[in-house]
């Protein structure tokens, strides 16, 4: 058995508070599930994370027990657009965002094993979203990012920052979607101390 894996040392898992820093994102595998609406307020988003979870543990335990590789379940991710973005930045009328949430999957996981983790999950206690599952690629290259520390609804200035100011200021213009990762439970979390990565892919 080799030592457990922490995906939050890579590069793409790093960012400072208060600094806007241009990443190289790998292409990576995901969980997904997709949903729509305010996230306080819409029972999908508790099932798609409640449905995420199952799937994620025994992808884990599958890659200990027949890989031989642990790894520790990496954080929540979610993209986040709408028809008009400004409802991110400007409007904040969440009922109006599009999501979908995410848990990466390690590159040695073979379909298979995501297949047998989905047949698992249904047999004890079937999450009510878990047909919403599916494992999707996702391709972000050039990235600019950055940690903001506080609650989700304190996001908008440093958001406004981000594609306002530094982006334009590096040449760079906004393409692909939203993304947050969530370092923090945000379940367990209270929202002044809530680690959150925000992340927008750009293009030159």
């Amino acid at each position: 058995m080799t030592d457990k894996v922490d995906f939050k040392t890579l590069d793409a898992y790093r960012a400072r508070r208060a600094e806007f820093r241009v990443v190289e994102v790998p292409d990576m595998r995901y969980l997904m599930v997709d949903g729509h609406g305010d996230p306080n307020s819409s029972p999908a988003f508790g099932e798609a994370i409640e449905a995420l979870y199952p799937v994620a543990y025994k992808l884990k335990f599958a890659s200990r027990s027949i890989v031989g590789r642990d790894y520790v379940v990496p954080p929540l991710e979610g993209l986040w657009w709408g028809d008009d973005m400004s409802v991110f930045t400007v409007a904040r009328d969440k009922a109006r965002w599009h999501w979908t949430l995410m848990l990466m999957v390690p590159p040695w996981i073979e379909h298979t094993m995501y297949v047998d983790a989905v047949g698992l999950a249904a047999a004890k206690n079937r999450p009510a979203r878990l047909a919403d599952v599916r494992l999707g690629p996702l391709s972000e290259g050039r990235c600019v990012q950055t940690l903001h520390v506080g609650s989700f609804d304190q996001e908008a200035e440093v958001l406004a920052q981000m594609h306002d100011e530094f982006i334009p200021g590096q040449g760079l213009q906004m393409v692909g979607k939203h993304h947050e990762i969530y370092l923090s439970d945000f379940r367990r979390v209270a929202p002044e101390k809530q680690r959150t990565i925000l992340r927008q892919p750009v293009t030159a």
